[in-house]
This record gives C-alpha cells, structure tokens and sequence, in this order.
C-alpha cells in the first residue's frame, strides 16, 4: 500500500477500535505534529493494531498494561480504557487488568490508571465496580 492506502486503512482501524476518542488524538496533532498523526494511523493502527495475530481485545490488555507500567500516559489511558470498552472487555476486567499491573509495576501507577478508569467508568454510567470476594 502506499502512504494514502495506508493512513486510511489506519484510519478504520482506528475508528473500530477507539471511536471518536481516537480520532481527536489525531485532529489535537493536526497543527503541531502532523506527521506524529500520520504515524499513529499509518503505523499504529494500520500495520500493528490490525494485525490477525492477537485479537483487538488482547491487545488492549497489552496496552493497558503497558501504559499504567510507564506511568504519566493518563490521556493515552483515557483513550484506552474506552477502546477496551468498545472491543469488548467488561469494566470488571479493566479494572483487575490494572489490579495486576501492581504488581509489576508498583501500587501508585496502578492507581493513577484506575483513577483514570473511574473518569471513563463514571462517563460511561459503569460505576460502581463490585468488589471481588
């Protein structure tokens, strides 16, 4: 594919899986990084998210994991948590995927991502959570 063909067979996978959320990430870089957009549709979503190997809500797993481990990605996690949602994974699973990350990763990153899940649960009317026994 050449570089149109690629951004927007970027562009549905995008859509597919972060919605709008997705989409306004890459309208916010439009006038300072175009470019960093084009990779995150082209690269990200169109040559990685897409591939058959893992399915979207794996990945989302990985993601999730993956930015609560860096810590300060509290926008990216925002999108992600939603896109979690959109692929299938039930709140509950979100929040025990950033549980575990804990103990990777250490106890205040993992609430830094599950106070950012609570902005995304309480948006989408999942709260609350019920506890595990």
């Amino acid at each position: 594919m050449n570089r149109e063909e690629r951004y927007a067979y970027g562009m549905k996978v995008l859509g597919d899986v972060d919605g709008e959320a997705g989409r306004r990430v890459v309208e916010t870089l439009a006038d300072t990084s175009p470019e960093l957009g084009h990779q995150v549709v082209a690269w990200a979503f169109g040559d990685m998210y897409s591939r058959a190997e893992l399915p979207p809500r794996d990945r989302q797993l990985v993601t999730l994991g993956v930015l609560a481990a860096l810590g300060g990605c509290e926008i990216e996690l925002d999108v992600h948590i939603n896109a979690a949602l959109n692929v299938g994974l039930t709140a509950t699973e979100v929040s025990e995927a950033l549980l575990h990350s804990a103990v990777y990763c250490g106890i205040p990153r993992s609430i830094n991502a599950t106070l950012v899940a609570k902005k995304v649960f309480a948006e989408r009317g999942l709260l609350p959570i019920t506890a595990a026994g």
